[in-house]
């Protein structure tokens, strides 16, 4: 036996029914360069016990589809995830995801593997989209032995992309829907900040169609672009 496999993290014991339907995942590509429109996009949001990537973990998971260039509402996706050493702690009065409604969740093997079959081959939007990119794929790892490989975009980049009128490069998700003046009813709730996030999505889609970027693709490169020179100016 290796010296460092005692390093790393053994794989979970999954059912037989869970292993076969980890096998039936899609694989997952490049971006496409069909049209913003054509393209199938879910909007991801997580709940979390915090926001240290290494020590925090996922408590529920908010997700829903822009298909055709509008919302899906036949298409959305909500877990709970059970976290047995959960400690209450100051997010609870953020998120209100308390022990009694954490007991009472999805068992998170199940929850996840469900999440990746409703994504699905499709391209992740969310809000900040490294830390629940990361945050997922910690999850996912763990409870499915699974490596995340979902292609995610930040729509915290997209927004300043096509609107730098806004003069808002580090905002948060607030300060975007006020911005353009959307009519939101209920925040810290994964759910409600997926749906949230989705209704700045059209509105940044339709900006960037103005501004030539017209596939998943095309978007891609211009936030690869645009990153690269925030970085030069910052030197």
């Amino acid at each position: 036996m290796s010296l460092f496999s005692w390093l790393r993290p053994a794989s979970p014991v999954l059912p037989d029914d869970l292993r076969q339907r980890l096998t039936q995942l899609p694989a997952i590509g490049e971006l496409s360069e069909c049209s913003l429109r054509e393209q199938r996009w879910v909007v991801l949001d997580l709940e979390t016990t915090g926001l240290n990537l290494n020590k925090d973990r996922v408590l529920s998971i908010g997700a829903v589809v822009i298909e055709d260039g509008a919302i899906d509402f036949s298409q959305q996706f909500e877990r709970t995830l059970q976290c047995r050493e959960l400690k209450v702690s100051p997010s609870v009065l953020i998120h209100g995801l308390g022990p009694n409604a954490i007991a009472a969740g999805s068992e998170p093997a199940e929850a996840l593997l469900e999440l990746l079959e409703f994504i699905g081959d499709s391209p992740v939007l969310a809000f900040h989209a490294p830390f629940d990119q990361h945050m997922l794929g910690r999850a996912v790892k763990e409870h499915l032995g699974h490596k995340l490989q979902q292609v995610f975009l930040d729509v915290a980049d997209i927004a300043p992309l096509v609107c730098p009128q806004a003069h808002i490069r580090e905002a948060g998700l607030d300060e975007w829907i006020n911005w353009f003046k959307l009519e939101v009813f209920e925040r810290h709730h994964a759910s409600a900040d997926a749906l949230a996030t989705a209704e700045l999505a059209l509105i940044l889609f339709s900006r960037a169609r103005q501004q030539q970027i017209h596939s998943p693709l095309n978007l891609q490169q211009r936030l690869s672009q645009w990153k690269r020179r925030q970085q030069t100016h910052s030197f």
